[in-house]
Protein backbone atom coordinates (compact mmCIF):
# COMPACT_ATOMS: atom_id res chain seq x y z
CA UNK A 1 0.00 0.00 0.00
CA UNK A 2 2.70 2.40 0.79
CA UNK A 3 4.83 1.85 -2.65
CA UNK A 4 1.29 1.91 -4.52
CA UNK A 5 1.00 5.51 -2.47
CA UNK A 6 4.60 6.49 -2.97
CA UNK A 7 3.96 5.74 -6.76
CA UNK A 8 1.31 7.27 -7.33
CA UNK A 9 1.99 10.73 -5.64
CA UNK A 10 5.34 11.00 -7.85
CA UNK A 11 3.04 10.28 -11.21
CA UNK A 12 0.30 12.88 -10.11
CA UNK A 13 2.77 15.50 -8.83
CA UNK A 14 4.47 15.20 -12.04
CA UNK A 15 1.59 15.12 -14.05
CA UNK A 16 0.07 18.16 -12.54
CA UNK A 17 -3.58 17.24 -12.72
CA UNK A 18 -4.99 16.58 -9.34
CA UNK A 19 -8.60 15.54 -8.94
CA UNK A 20 -10.36 12.84 -7.66
CA UNK A 21 -11.25 11.10 -10.70
CA UNK A 22 -7.35 11.32 -11.78
CA UNK A 23 -6.25 10.41 -8.27
CA UNK A 24 -9.00 7.17 -8.42
CA UNK A 25 -7.47 6.77 -12.39
CA UNK A 26 -3.20 7.03 -11.03
CA UNK A 27 -4.07 4.68 -8.25
CA UNK A 28 -5.74 2.24 -10.04
CA UNK A 29 -3.17 2.01 -12.87
CA UNK A 30 -0.18 1.80 -10.56
CA UNK A 31 -1.80 -0.69 -8.55
CA UNK A 32 -2.31 -2.96 -11.13
CA UNK A 33 1.42 -2.56 -12.79
CA UNK A 34 2.90 -2.92 -9.02
CA UNK A 35 0.63 -6.57 -8.61
CA UNK A 36 2.79 -7.42 -12.01
CA UNK A 37 5.69 -6.36 -10.97
CA UNK A 38 5.38 -8.38 -7.77
CA UNK A 39 5.00 -10.99 -9.59
CA UNK A 40 7.73 -10.79 -11.86
CA UNK A 41 9.78 -10.40 -8.58
CA UNK A 42 8.65 -13.30 -6.88
CA UNK A 43 9.49 -15.45 -10.29
CA UNK A 44 12.87 -14.11 -10.77
CA UNK A 45 13.92 -14.99 -7.29
CA UNK A 46 12.40 -18.41 -7.29
CA UNK A 47 14.02 -18.70 -10.88
CA UNK A 48 17.29 -17.29 -9.04
CA UNK A 49 17.41 -19.93 -5.84
CA UNK A 50 16.36 -22.70 -7.95
CA UNK A 51 13.46 -23.42 -6.10
CA UNK A 52 11.65 -25.32 -8.21
CA UNK A 53 7.42 -26.35 -8.72
CA UNK A 54 5.89 -23.29 -6.07
CA UNK A 55 2.32 -22.42 -6.57
CA UNK A 56 1.48 -19.22 -8.51
CA UNK A 57 0.35 -17.29 -5.44
CA UNK A 58 3.43 -18.47 -3.81
CA UNK A 59 5.73 -16.70 -6.02
CA UNK A 60 3.14 -13.95 -6.00
CA UNK A 61 3.93 -13.50 -1.89
CA UNK A 62 7.69 -14.16 -2.23
CA UNK A 63 7.64 -10.87 -4.62
CA UNK A 64 5.53 -9.24 -1.91
CA UNK A 65 8.39 -9.87 0.31
CA UNK A 66 10.61 -6.93 -1.38
CA UNK A 67 7.78 -4.27 0.11
CA UNK A 68 7.58 -5.61 3.92
CA UNK A 69 10.41 -5.40 6.23
CA UNK A 70 11.05 -6.33 9.83
CA UNK A 71 12.93 -4.86 12.24
CA UNK A 72 14.25 -2.47 9.72
CA UNK A 73 15.88 -5.52 7.72
CA UNK A 74 13.83 -6.22 3.73
CA UNK A 75 11.92 -8.90 4.40
CA UNK A 76 13.29 -10.41 0.33
CA UNK A 77 16.96 -10.19 1.56
CA UNK A 78 16.34 -11.78 4.35
CA UNK A 79 14.51 -14.67 3.45
CA UNK A 80 16.82 -14.88 0.63
CA UNK A 81 19.61 -15.29 2.80
CA UNK A 82 18.09 -17.40 5.46
CA UNK A 83 17.45 -19.75 2.03
CA UNK A 84 20.67 -19.70 1.33
CA UNK A 85 22.34 -19.83 4.78
CA UNK A 86 19.85 -23.18 4.92
CA UNK A 87 21.25 -24.68 1.81
CA UNK A 88 25.23 -24.47 3.31
CA UNK A 89 24.04 -25.60 6.56
CA UNK A 90 22.18 -28.74 5.17
CA UNK A 91 25.47 -29.69 3.17
CA UNK A 92 27.75 -28.56 5.62
CA UNK A 93 25.86 -31.53 8.11
CA UNK A 94 25.68 -34.16 5.19
CA UNK A 95 22.31 -33.92 4.45
CA UNK A 96 21.29 -35.36 0.79
CA UNK A 97 20.69 -33.33 -2.16
CA UNK A 98 17.00 -33.40 -1.96
CA UNK A 99 17.06 -32.21 1.60
CA UNK A 100 19.43 -29.50 0.65
CA UNK A 101 16.86 -28.35 -1.88
CA UNK A 102 14.02 -28.51 1.15
CA UNK A 103 16.40 -26.96 3.55
CA UNK A 104 16.47 -24.11 1.02
CA UNK A 105 13.02 -24.21 0.04
CA UNK A 106 11.82 -23.69 3.35
CA UNK A 107 14.53 -20.98 4.44
CA UNK A 108 12.78 -19.09 1.51
CA UNK A 109 9.11 -19.78 2.68
CA UNK A 110 9.59 -19.48 6.53
CA UNK A 111 8.02 -15.59 7.13
CA UNK A 112 5.70 -15.92 3.93
CA UNK A 113 3.01 -15.30 6.70
CA UNK A 114 4.25 -12.33 7.10
CA UNK A 115 3.13 -10.86 3.36
CA UNK A 116 -0.27 -12.71 3.82
CA UNK A 117 -3.03 -11.09 2.01
CA UNK A 118 -5.52 -12.60 4.75
CA UNK A 119 -6.37 -10.48 8.10
CA UNK A 120 -5.53 -12.95 10.98
CA UNK A 121 -4.80 -13.03 14.90
CA UNK A 122 -2.23 -16.34 14.21
CA UNK A 123 1.13 -15.79 14.51
CA UNK A 124 3.54 -15.40 11.37
CA UNK A 125 4.59 -18.72 11.81
CA UNK A 126 1.37 -20.18 11.90
CA UNK A 127 0.03 -18.80 9.58
CA UNK A 128 3.15 -18.96 7.09
CA UNK A 129 2.20 -22.92 7.80
CA UNK A 130 -1.43 -22.73 7.23
CA UNK A 131 -0.91 -21.00 3.60
CA UNK A 132 2.28 -23.90 2.85
CA UNK A 133 -0.28 -26.46 3.59
CA UNK A 134 -2.93 -25.08 1.44
CA UNK A 135 -0.39 -24.68 -1.59
CA UNK A 136 0.10 -28.18 -1.10
CA UNK A 137 3.74 -28.04 0.23
CA UNK A 138 5.38 -30.60 1.72
CA UNK A 139 4.90 -31.68 5.66
CA UNK A 140 8.56 -31.33 6.40
CA UNK A 141 8.20 -27.67 4.64
CA UNK A 142 5.12 -26.70 6.58
CA UNK A 143 6.76 -27.78 9.53
CA UNK A 144 9.79 -25.99 9.28
CA UNK A 145 7.80 -22.68 8.57
CA UNK A 146 5.48 -23.38 11.70
CA UNK A 147 8.23 -24.45 14.47
CA UNK A 148 11.16 -21.73 13.44
CA UNK A 149 9.60 -19.65 16.25
CA UNK A 150 8.95 -23.06 18.55
CA UNK A 151 5.31 -22.49 18.44
CA UNK A 152 5.07 -25.90 17.03
CA UNK A 153 7.11 -29.47 17.63
CA UNK A 154 9.72 -29.57 15.24
CA UNK A 155 9.45 -33.05 13.53
CA UNK A 156 11.74 -33.14 10.40
CA UNK A 157 15.95 -32.32 9.98
CA UNK A 158 15.40 -28.97 8.46
CA UNK A 159 13.71 -27.43 11.00
CA UNK A 160 16.00 -26.81 13.65
CA UNK A 161 18.38 -25.60 10.53
CA UNK A 162 15.74 -22.96 9.05
CA UNK A 163 15.27 -21.95 12.69
CA UNK A 164 19.60 -21.19 13.38
CA UNK A 165 20.08 -19.74 9.73
CA UNK A 166 16.70 -17.54 10.71
CA UNK A 167 18.58 -15.96 13.84
CA UNK A 168 21.95 -15.67 11.94
CA UNK A 169 20.25 -13.71 9.32
CA UNK A 170 18.75 -11.44 11.78
CA UNK A 171 21.22 -11.48 14.49
CA UNK A 172 24.39 -10.23 12.35
CA UNK A 173 25.81 -6.79 12.55
CA UNK A 174 24.05 -3.82 10.61
CA UNK A 175 21.22 -6.63 9.54
CA UNK A 176 18.60 -4.66 12.18
CA UNK A 177 17.92 -1.56 13.47
CA UNK A 178 18.58 -2.14 16.86
CA UNK A 179 21.48 -4.58 16.39
CA UNK A 180 23.25 -2.34 14.27
CA UNK A 181 22.81 -0.02 16.99
CA UNK A 182 24.33 -1.92 19.52
CA UNK A 183 27.17 -2.98 17.39
CA UNK A 184 28.15 0.64 16.80
CA UNK A 185 28.01 0.99 20.78
CA UNK A 186 30.08 -1.64 21.26
CA UNK A 187 32.74 -0.95 18.61
CA UNK A 188 32.99 2.62 20.42
CA UNK A 189 33.31 0.62 23.68
CA UNK A 190 36.42 -1.69 22.94
CA UNK A 191 37.52 1.30 20.65
CA UNK A 192 37.75 3.57 24.45
CA UNK A 193 38.65 0.61 26.11
CA UNK A 194 41.83 0.59 23.61
CA UNK A 195 42.69 3.84 24.17
CA UNK A 196 42.56 3.30 27.96
CA UNK A 197 44.95 0.61 28.12
CA UNK A 198 47.32 2.62 25.27
CA UNK A 199 47.11 5.08 27.78
CA UNK A 200 48.22 2.79 31.19
CA UNK A 201 51.36 1.27 28.63
CA UNK A 202 52.65 4.50 28.02
CA UNK A 203 52.47 5.51 31.36
CA UNK A 204 54.79 2.25 31.87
Amino acid sequence: RRETARLSLQRLVADGRIHPARIEEVVTKTRTQLEQHIVEIGERTVIDLKVHGLAKEMVRLVGKMRYRSSYGQNLLKHSREVANLSALMAAELGLNKKQIQKAKRAGLLHDIGKVSDEESEMSHAILGMKLAEKFKEKPDICNAIGAHHDEIEMAYIISPIVQACDAISGARPGARREILESYLQRIKDLETLALGYEGVEKAY
